[in-house]
């Protein structure tokens, strides 16, 4: 996986040098359907596609990929890229640009929203894969960053090195981070050493699990895109661990014990992005009907309170077979390449960001 985004990021430079690109998605569409007349999804998880809904400048903010987004408490859809002209981009639900700012994540992956005090705080994660000047790829250590929402550093969480969890040889490259009711945090080292490290709310190191060399192999992580806490279950939270080559979730106590795993075949799924009853993800990759990964692939997923797959909306509908979920491909009109995180507001709408998707701004998902 490592070398197919080192790849894709190469790819992207390409592309870079366009700078008078649109800022418009690259979907393949029904041909008797204009793009905001197509439907998509199902079981009643349906939307209509708006590829058009951010309105921003290819010049003043232009794009090279949306990583992840969260909705503050004031309604307002933030979004992280690694742009280094603006790292973040602020919109209201209208697709209207009303902030944006940071230049210091080349490798800017990863979002969290926290609410401390009635104050939203931001977690913002540079995974450490990112473009030089002359547009090739390089790889250095990766950070987390707390933040104010208009990004005012709080603190900074560097490599596990520093402070003796890991060897010389284990890289620290994080993809994702989640924050527990009691302000624990938890980050997710996925394109590192696929550990998920815990620290107190003040970044203080608690412990960390996943890994490669567990007894049992259940406990292990392959890339370990995503980190989730799952709080359905008021009483029992969990967290939702993504095992991204694994085509899982799994699922684990707040403390780092194996509690399950939820199989998604054929799907490369990201974070775990956990709305009323229901999971949301988007699926990076997809498999086509020989097995194989390909490029240029991924959709959105949805589950039920049950974990169960109730739609995927740019895919094929789910499939089960005495209970058990069968692979699935992409829709065979494609709508999303590479489905990186989905962001849900109020009313249901789902806000997609992609990567690697030639600069396609975040793409809304009207619920009907």
């Amino acid at each position: 996986m490592e070398n197919s985004r080192r790849n894709f990021i190469k790819n992207t430079a390409i592309v870079s040098a366009a700078a008078a690109i649109p800022a418009k998605g690259f979907a393949i569409l029904h041909k008797d359907k204009q793009p905001d007349e197509q439907l998509i999804g199902h079981n009643g998880f349906t939307y209509k596609v708006d590829q058009n809904w951010a309105k921003i400048s290819v010049t003043s903010t232009p794009l090279a990929n949306c990583h992840e987004m969260v909705q503050d408490s004031k309604g307002r859809l933030i979004m992280l890229g690694d742009h280094t002209q603006n790292n973040v981009l602020v919109f209201d639900r209208s697709g209207k640009l009303l902030d944006h700012w940071g230049t210091a994540l080349p490798g800017g992956h990863g979002l969290t929203i926290s609410k401390e005090g009635g104050e939203d705080f931001l977690l913002l994660t540079d995974c450490g894969w990112a473009l030089d000047r002359t547009g090739n790829t390089y790889g250095q250590s990766g950070q987390v960053l707390k933040t104010t929402v208009d990004g005012k550093l709080i603190f900074a969480i560097g490599h596990p090195r520093t402070i003796g969890i890991y060897k010389d040889s284990e890289p620290f490259k994080p993809t994702e981070t989640a924050v527990a009711p009691n302000g624990d945090i938890y980050v997710a080292d996925g394109y590192g050493s696929d550990y998920i490290i815990q620290y107190n709310a003040k970044g203080q190191y608690i412990r960390h699990f996943g890994g490669h060399n567990n007894t049992n192999p259940e406990h292990n992580l392959r890339n370990a895109h995503g980190v989730t806490v799952d709080t359905r279950d008021k009483n029992n939270p969990t967290l939702i661990c993504t095992s991204r080559e694994e085509n899982c979730f799994k699922v684990f106590t707040l403390d780092g014990k194996f509690i399950k795993r939820i199989d998604l075949p054929g799907m490369y799924v990201c974070r775990a992005v956990v709305n009323g009853d229901n999971i949301y993800a988007g699926v990076c990759w997809s498999k086509n009907a020989e097995g194989k990964q390909f490029d240029r692939s991924g959709f959105v997923t949805i589950l039920d309170k049950n974990n169960k797959v109730i739609s995927n909306p740019g895919g094929a509908a789910p499939v089960y077979k005495n209970g058990v979920l069968q692979q699935t491909l992409q829709a065979n009109n494609p709508v999303f390449m590479h489905g990186h995180d989905v962001c849900i507001d109020e009313d249901k709408n789902v806000y997609v960001c992609q990567w690697n998707a030639n600069h396609t701004a975040p793409v809304k998902l009207t619920r009907v």
